[in-house]
């Protein structure tokens, strides 16, 4: 891409069943002039889909703000059911800056976006990571892990967490999480086992908060018939998709059970893959515009 400053979106929607929904999402994001879609992806299991975008910062800003329209127009979550844990129709809106942006303006774009889905489409909005106006709120899962139906309880209550912006109630669209982060590696691992005990117990041993690994999310989940170990690597850098994927092995060896593959969702930095190579890592849906340099490099 030629632009001189570039901003990355990668929003999760709850929506991952009903393709008629998530494209429409998808074209209300696309046609947003100066932002390019890169990837849209969706699982049955999680009744989840991922949308990653890229764009000039107020051009991303823009296209987020009719994603998050378009999908509380269309899903209800009063009906939503899914293994992955979720607030909102709009679940998770993060900025990521790229090239020649800074964190603090992505901390200033989700804050204006927030405010503007509060009051245009009343939605209640939590701000996370580098965006938290709530020490409380920083780390998404304080917010998430009740759950759409105990958290619009506690919303109702006045317990915490309460939202920054919008009502202090959810409709059928839910909450929405925006925020401001760093790059950030989603990394799935299937297990050569249906026990989703065993994933569960896998993830809780090497997630950072139970004292794992450091900067490694994880919960285990049951998809496509797997025990899966899901996976947000926050910096890959400390500690990386193949450190991650060893651990993951030894760990599934104590069971006396194997690795079936891995995936990545949507796009990884190319020094991801810098000292181990996608095939070491089993990534079963890899391919070169998995790469974010690819799609920036070339213009795509």
């Amino acid at each position: 891409m030629s632009l001189e400053k570039i901003v990355e979106c990668v929003a999760n929607f709850s929506e991952g069943r009903r393709q008629e929904i998530v494209d429409e999402i998808v074209v209300s994001i696309a046609r947003t002039a100066g932002v390019v879609v890169l990837g849209a992806e969706s699982d049955i299991d999680h009744n989840r889909s991922v949308l990653t975008f890229v764009g000039a910062p107020q051009a991303v800003a823009e296209a987020a703000f009719s994603g998050i329209r378009a999908a509380a127009a269309q899903i209800d979550m009063n009906h939503h059911q899914g293994q992955h844990p979720r607030i909102g129709a709009a679940d998770v809106i993060p900025f990521v800056p790229l090239r020649n942006v800074t964190m603090a303006e992505c901390v200033e774009l989700a804050r204006t976006l927030a405010a503007r889905v509060g009051e245009e489409l009343r939605l209640p909005v939590f701000l996370y990571a580098e965006a938290a106006l709530q020490e409380s709120n920083r780390e998404l899962s304080a917010i998430r892990r009740s759950g759409y139906e105990r958290l619009r309880e506690t919303i109702r209550t006045g317990q915490s967490p309460q939202p920054d912006f919008g009502p202090r109630r959810m409709g059928k669209a839910g909450g929405c999480l925006i925020g401001a982060r760093d790059i950030l590696i989603a990394f799935n691992v299937y297990l050569s086992t249906a026990d989703v005990a065993v994933a569960k117990s896998i993830a809780r041993t090497i997630r950072a908060s139970s004292g794992g690994m450091p900067h490694v999310k994880a919960l285990g989940f049951f998809v496509r018939g797997k025990a899966q170990v899901s996976m947000n690597l926050t910096n890959y850098r400390v500690t990386s998709m193949g450190a991650a994927f060893e651990r993951i092995r030894h760990e599934a060896s104590q069971y006396r059970i194997g690795i079936d593959g891995s995936e990545i969702i949507g796009l990884i930095p190319r020094a991801a893959l810098t000292t181990v190579s996608a095939k070491d890592l089993r990534i079963m849906n890899y391919r070169r515009e998995r790469i974010l340099e690819y799609h920036l490099d070339s213009g795509q």
